[in-house]
């Protein structure tokens, strides 16, 4: 009986550490203990757009909202539209992001973006992080699939985003003006923004076109416009050492 009653006991106390476990889960939109540890903060408190701003418009109301612990540009909606910036500029740093799209969606992150009124768009400056579905007739480029940097190389390891709707995530890192690209744990991409390859690159490109693209390794993050609906959660940052490497 005694040892039926420490069984009982012990299977008792179990399961009350996993039901502790579970109620302490972390929610979207919060940093763990160890985030915090890491340096990391929230770019989107899953109630506000404190931290971020419409392109050259300022804090206007738009297309961009706060809703539902996400943080949208609504599909179609009479507001006024633009790719959404972070109020801070961002240099040596390791961005994460949660994002779903639309069937067929096609979206975009853009980095070292310059915000100028003689600029008209993010993505006249920022090289950008492809969002896509892969039901979107662009798929099938391999410059353009999810996680790319778009336009100038293909996936470096195959990643496949999940169905439109499911969250996806993915990883930015730039340190010294070397990039990494992560979806969905894969890296995806890999450059270096200070060298004469990329220069050439970006001058055999059709952004050559735009005198300020690709110069720069320190701006702000742009969240693209699709008129058909895109949503992000988890926006978190830590600023990194400017010598570390990759």
């Amino acid at each position: 009986m005694k040892k039926i009653k420490a069984f009982l006991s012990a299977t008792a106390l179990t399961a009350m550490m996993i039901s502790a476990c579970s109620s302490t889960k972390l929610k979207d939109n919060e940093l763990s203990r160890e985030e915090q540890a890491q340096g990391y903060e929230l770019l989107f408190d899953g109630k506000t757009l404190d931290d971020w701003h419409v392109y050259n418009q300022g804090k206007i109301s738009s297309s961009w909202v706060a809703q539902d612990g996400e943080l949208k540009c609504l599909p179609g909606t009479d507001a006024r539209h633009g790719d959404l910036v972070t109020d801070q500029e961002f240099e040596n740093y390791e961005f994460q992001f949660d994002w779903k799209i639309s069937k067929e969606g096609n979206s975009g992150v853009f980095i070292n973006v310059v915000e100028r009124e003689d600029i008209s768009t993010a993505w006249s400056s920022g090289p950008e992080y492809q969002l896509l579905d892969k039901e979107h007739q662009d798929y099938v480029k391999e410059m353009k699939r999810p996680g790319c940097l778009y336009n100038f190389s293909p996936q470096l390891n195959p990643a496949e985003p999940k169905s439109s709707d499911e969250w996806n995530h993915s990883v930015i890192k730039q340190q010294d003006g070397k990039i990494e690209f992560m979806l969905n744990g894969i890296v995806t991409a890999k450059q270096d923004f200070t060298t004469a390859d990329w220069k050439a690159a970006v001058a055999n490109s059709s952004f050559k076109h735009f005198p300020e693209f690709g110069k720069q390794i320190k701006g702000r993050i742009a969240l693209q416009d699709w008129n058909k609906g895109v949503a992000f959660k988890n926006l978190k940052i830590r600023k990194l050492e400017k010598t570390a490497a990759l």
